[in-house]
């Protein structure tokens, strides 16, 4: 189902000799630049009774219309999930996602996601495109994700994902020992053989992931991480690509081999861990309604700490420098 939208406004002083995408962005705040921008291109919006281009400048006065379908209601169906509830109020709500849960229904996963749950929890939201998620964790991720619970604070917190002002760490545990931590600032597309993969191509989207040392083990690192950009399976791609993929990566993992030395213990976790050891632990966002700055962090599932307790005792056991 969809809604109809028609609206109209005219070019004030202050925007003479904007984009007339920059222009939209102001004149219907309550939707995405990027939807303002793909109605622009498709000839939903006009300027004057005519179609023009986003990059067209605008000389003030002109009269813009925008009449456009919204696909506002998913036909999912509400679900009673269990979510672990970080934080709520009318606008937004944080959940702490666990492994397994997927975030939205797609080929393989009709029903028993994240989406499915939000229809239960709060069945305004269904008014909300994709009932409200803003971005995703994978399946087997955990951690930290934000849902918006109207359009208006959708339409904010995509628009601070877009211009990096919201904050998103994680932590993880890579194969191999890490000297240092750094910066992977490498382009990132579809794999050009394997399309269930992404991979570091020379004429992707820009992805820029900082990584830092929390600890080092005889042959693992624990690592924190803060995206830039958020583009699918980053900072599985890109720990992949500079040779330090995450411990249980089934898809960017490579062959699995088992560190020499470690103890029976250590092996039965490593070969029993099918996921990738990742985490969304901290996120920071300014709220789309009283824009105060506001921060949630949680901590690391039971899985990882299990996991880095057994590598630490491990590491010392060998006399590894941590």
């Amino acid at each position: 189902m969809s809604e109809q939208i028609n609206l109209h406004a005219q070019v004030s002083d202050e925007l003479v000799g904007k984009r007339l995408d920059q222009a939209v962005a102001q004149l219907f705040p309550d939707y995405s630049r990027s939807r303002l921008q793909n109605w622009i291109k498709d000839g939903s919006i006009t300027v004057d009774g005519e179609v023009k281009r986003p990059r067209d400048k605008l000389l003030g006065g002109e009269n813009v219309e925008l009449s456009a379908q919204l696909e506002v209601i998913e036909e999912h169906a509400a679900q009673d999930i269990p979510l672990n509830i970080v934080y709520e109020d009318d606008d937004i709500l944080v959940i702490n996602k666990p492994a397994g849960l997927v975030v939205h229904p797609a080929a393989g996963h009709a029903d028993g996601t994240l989406l499915n749950a939000l229809l239960h929890h709060c069945p305004e939201i269904n008014q909300v495109p994709r009932a409200g998620i803003v971005h995703r964790l994978d399946m087997d991720t955990t951690g930290l994700m934000v849902v918006a619970k109207t359009i208006q604070a959708q339409t904010d917190l995509v628009d601070q994902l877009q211009e990096r002002t919201m904050g998103r760490e994680y932590e993880a545990v890579v194969n191999r020992v890490m000297t240092g931590g750094g910066t992977v600032d490498e382009p990132m597309g579809r794999h050009s053989k394997n399309r269930q993969k992404m991979a570091v191509v020379g004429l992707g989207k820009e992805a820029l992931t900082h990584y830092r040392v929390l600890e080092k083990f005889r042959a693992h690192t624990h690592i924190r991480l803060k995206l830039e950009t958020g583009r699918t399976h980053q900072i599985r791609v890109h720990m992949s690509y500079i040779n330090y993929p995450l411990i249980g990566d089934q898809l960017y993992g490579g062959r699995f081999r088992l560190p020499k030395g470690i103890s029976e213990e250590v092996q039965e976790l490593l070969r029993g861990f099918k996921r990738q050891a990742l985490h969304a632990k901290k996120l920071e966002l300014w709220h789309p309604r009283t824009g105060e700055l506001m921060s949630w962090e949680v901590d690391l599932p039971e899985d990882m700490q299990t996991l880095i307790e057994a590598l630490k005792e491990d590491a010392v056991n060998s006399d590894v420098d941590l």
